[in-house]
């Protein structure tokens, strides 16, 4: 079994008009554009601490500053995303890199980790082995919590 139900996708099919190939290309397009920027907002609210207008958990100096436009290239094509800043420069993401602009096959890793239930310690290595990426368990639990709704809103 996939990660939805026929019914599921029958629905997701209707909701959004899909007729051809192309309109379930532009609407995985967007899923994945929309995973990533919610990945990268987890990533921020792991760096700082504390989530996004949740300021009675904020332990630090340092805070959010808005976000930069950046255009990448991933098996859907071109997509542009928001990469959150903060105001001390501090921050660093690792699910897309500074000056990362290639981002194909990540989409796969996302899903492939999703479907089979992967443990937190297992992602942390898959992340390391394939792309260098060292991330705690937190940040994986706090991407993990963002992703997942979209999954199933998917």
């Amino acid at each position: 079994m996939g990660l939805l139900s026929k019914e599921q996708l029958r629905a997701f099919i209707k909701e959004n008009g899909l007729v051809t190939a192309q309109d379930a290309q532009n609407a995985l397009k967007d899923l994945f554009a929309e995973t990533l920027q919610e990945m990268l907002e987890a990533e921020m609210d792991t760096h700082l601490g504390y989530g996004k207008h949740d300021v009675q958990n904020k332990q630090t100096s340092n805070s959010r500053n808005g976000k930069s436009k950046k255009t990448i290239t991933s098996e859907y094509g071109e997509q542009e995303i928001s990469v959150p800043r903060d105001r001390q420069g501090e921050f660093e993401p690792l699910v897309v890199r500074k000056h990362q602009s290639n981002v194909t096959g990540i989409e796969d890793q996302i899903i492939a980790l999703y479907a089979k239930g992967v443990s937190t310690r297992e992602i942390h290595d898959h992340l390391h082995q394939l792309y260098g990426i060292d991330v705690s368990p937190t940040m994986i639990s706090n991407v993990t919590n963002k992703i997942v709704p979209l999954i199933k809103e998917w």
